[in-house]
């Protein structure tokens, strides 16, 4: 497929949601996922213009889970690049995100069948290819917190 080259990478916040007690929230990708379906991944969306991270990651967190943002901490950023030839350039700037595990539910369920909660040593398989940078920065926060 020959895509035209974007004029510049395109900026996602990645947020990895977590209870505040060591369990993060993964969602399978379903049928109608953009990409990888059938793996587990954190939230993920496009900034749009005029939009704050903290508003985006709020937004986001929404759509996808139909709860509200507790608290939001900026964790890292990450330059992604994917394909040979690369396809698919953005930006992604990755959040934790404190949510109530009460009020979390699907929010897009034409994108996700099913949510959970997992500790990081019990996290489930397969994970998206994109998820495990994203829970890295997670666990390096975690364990300054500690």
């Amino acid at each position: 497929m020959n895509r035209p080259t974007p004029a510049a990478p395109s900026v996602s916040c990645v947020f990895v949601c977590h209870d505040g007690a060591g369990r993060v929230l993964l969602a399978r990708r379903g049928a109608g996922a953009r990409d990888e379906p059938d793996t587990c991944d954190t939230g993920a969306g496009a900034l749009e213009w005029g939009e704050t991270f903290e508003a985006a990651v709020a937004r986001e967190v929404r759509e996808e889970y139909a709860t509200e943002a507790l608290d939001v901490e900026t964790l890292g950023v990450r330059n992604v690049l994917r394909g040979e030839p690369v396809d698919s350039h953005w930006v992604a700037v990755v959040f934790a995100v404190r949510v109530d595990p009460a009020t979390v539910a699907i929010g897009e369920p034409h994108r996700f069948d099913a949510l959970g909660w997992f500790t990081p040593d019990a996290l489930p398989e397969p994970l998206h290819s994109q998820c495990g940078a994203g829970l890295a920065l997670f666990a390096r926060r975690v364990a300054g917190a500690g």
